[in-house]
């Protein structure tokens, strides 16, 4: 098993091939749902995540409805700005899924709703021109949490 990060409706290329990154030298799997505000191909895309793209155990979905039917089984967390749990409140767990949505919007509002027992948010300033923090920024940070929590598993 293995934490799996979620991105709904990627923009940014960078932030993509950063978090990519950060999953090959994790462990971690790295789930992708369409429509993706970019192409796989996209050099960009390559370039932030260096030559750890082969290294990457990357899925993707075509829809978040089509992600729901397949992992909506599985315990998982909604990384939101507007999120009621502090991300280091919960007690993370191997395969846990952690969703984060799209750089410009984030996760839809109606699918944070109906799943705000599983909202957290980093906690930032009350600063109401500061929308959030960097998207890959924001996984790497939740990541690293779990994976503390559990003890960083198979990691040097």
């Amino acid at each position: 098993m293995s934490m799996h990060i979620v991105f709904v409706e990627p923009e940014i290329p960078p932030n993509t091939g950063n978090i990519a990154r950060t999953c090959a030298a994790t462990g971690s799997s790295l789930h992708l749902v369409k429509p993706l505000g970019f192409s796989i191909d996209d050099k960009s895309l390559k370039r932030a995540g260096l030559d750890y793209w082969p290294y990457v155990d990357v899925h993707v979905h075509e829809s978040l409805d089509d992600f729901m039917k397949e992992y909506g089984d599985r315990r998982m967390f909604l990384a939101t700005t507007k999120g009621g749990n502090i991300y280091t409140d919960v007690e993370y767990r191997d395969g846990d899924m952690i969703l984060f949505g799209k750089e410009t919007a984030g996760l839809p509002r109606d699918f944070i709703e109906a799943h705000k027992e599983n909202a957290i948010r980093i906690p930032m300033s009350a600063d109401t021109r500061l929308r959030s923090l960097n998207l890959a920024n924001s996984a790497n940070i939740i990541l690293f949490e779990a994976l503390r929590q559990q003890g960083f598993p198979e990691l040097k």
